[in-house]
Order: C-alpha cells, then sequence, then structure tokens
C-alpha cells in the first residue's frame, strides 16, 4: 500500500490547484456545480483569490497528486463556528484506497484548529455511495436541500453536517 500524505496548498500553488480542478470538472461533471470551459478560461488573478478564500488540500501518493478538497466558510445563516467542505475528488484510478478518507480526516484537524464546531457537507442524493462515505465520517443530514446543477440533468443535493471534537486531541 502507498504512502499517502495530505498537505495544504499555499496561494502560490494556485496552478497545482487550477490543474487537479479543471482534471476533476472534467472527469466528473455531475458532481459539479462549476462548468470546466468557464473555468479553464479564468486568468491567474482568479485562481489566486480563490486560494486565498479557502483551504485548498492535495492529497499525494507515489510522487504525484490523486486527490483534492477544499475547506471554507459555511453557508450564510449558519453559526461563526461552522465550516464547508467542498471540491472532493479523487483520481479514478486511486478510489478506494483511501485519498478521499485521507482528505476529510486532515480537513477535520485544519478545521478544529481553526476554532470550528461544525463542518457542512453538500452531497447529491442519488449518490449513495458518497452519503454512505459521509455517514462513515460522523455527518447527519440536515433538513436542508437544494437543487443540484449539474450537466446532463437535474438532481437534488442534501446538506449533512458533522460535529467536530471539542477539546479533544486527535492527533
Amino acid at each position: 500500500m502507498s504512502e499517502i500524505t495530505v498537505r495544504a496548498l499555499t496561494e502560490d500553488e494556485w496552478e497545482t490547484y487550477r490543474s487537479l480542478r479543471l482534471e476533476a470538472l472534467q472527469e466528473s461533471p455531475d458532481a459539479f456545480v462549476a462548468d470546466h470551459d468557464a473555468e479553464s478560461a479564468e486568468p491567474e488573478e482568479f485562481w489566486r483569490a480563490r486560494m486565498a478564500r479557502s483551504d485548498r488540500l492535495v492529497a499525494e501518493a507515489e510522487g504525484t497528486q490523486v486527490g483534492v478538497v477544499s475547506i471554507g466558510a459555511a453557508d450564510e445563516g449558519k453559526a461563526e463556528d461552522a465550516g464547508q467542505l467542498f471540491g472532493l475528488w479523487v483520481r479514478p484510478d486511486w478510489r478506494g484506497r483511501s485519498i478521499a478518507a485521507n482528505l476529510v480526516r486532515q480537513s477535520a484537524r485544519i478545521a478544529e484548529k481553526k476554532g470550528l464546531t461544525q463542518l457542512y457537507y453538500w452531497v447529491g442524493s442519488d449518490n449513495g455511495r458518497a452519503v454512505a462515505f459521509a455517514s462513515s465520517f460522523g455527518f447527519r443530514p440536515t433538513d436542508d436541500r437544494r437543487p443540484m446543477r449539474v450537466s446532463g440533468g437535474e438532481g437534488t443535493e442534501e446538506e449533512v453536517a458533522l460535529v467536530l471534537a471539542l477539546g479533544e486531541d486527535r492527533g
């Protein structure tokens, strides 16, 4: 089994994030609201601003980047000590090898260090695998639902929330 490392990207690594994000949009267009063509046309300033708004984590194994996730501010109306996990993606040939799990675990650690007590995550209601994955970490459904505007049709997303450990060292 390959060693998986997860680290935060710096703002100067915007090109790494851009590359992974565009690959994710191309490989899994139905998983994202964003459009590959629109985002690929964005200039450097767009990507640097995006890097500054949220934490971007990359998973690496065998000398290559194999996954990405972002942690940012929760939607309006949420508590100030709440954050949101989004943009989780793993290269297809690395799925089922704990990459996403490592990204989520490290995201929770970073959120806790920032003083956050909850993480929200939107997951496609029809994506049983994603719902089960989120549940395995302790994410539980909230009452919030929203339409999911994806290429190729309409679906719904449900919001799930994870209560982070309070005052506990999760190492």
